[in-house]
C-alpha cells in the first residue's frame, strides 16, 4: 500500500519525506506496533543507527523473550560455521 503526502503537507510542516518516514517508524516503534528491524527498515537507517535516534529521544528498546531467543539462535548459527 502506497500513501501519498501532498508536497504541500510536507513543506507546511517543514519536514522532508525521509524525515516523515523516520518520525512514523519511532511512533509505531515506540507504540509496539513494529519491532526494531521493521521500524529501522521504514527509517532506511541501520538498526543501530535507529536504536541511537531512539536513545537521544528517550524512547527505550524493547527487547523481550522472543527477541532474546531469536537472537541466541543466530549467535549458534553463527558459532557452529
Amino acid at each position: 500500500m502506497a500513501v501519498t503526502i501532498p508536497d504541500e503537507v510536507l513543506q507546511s510542516a517543514h519536514i522532508s519525506e525521509a524525515e516523515l518516514k523516520t518520525e512514523i517508524a519511532a511512533t509505531l516503534f515506540h507504540q509496539d506496533r513494529l519491532t526494531l528491524g521493521q521500524a529501522a527498515a521504514l527509517a532506511n537507517m541501520s538498526q543501530l543507527d535507529f536504536q541511537r535516534l531512539l536513545a537521544n529521544r528517550g524512547i527505550p528498546i524493547h527487547y523481550g523473550s522472543e527477541q532474546l531467543e531469536h537472537d541466541l539462535q543466530r549467535v549458534q548459527e553463527l558459532s557452529s560455521r
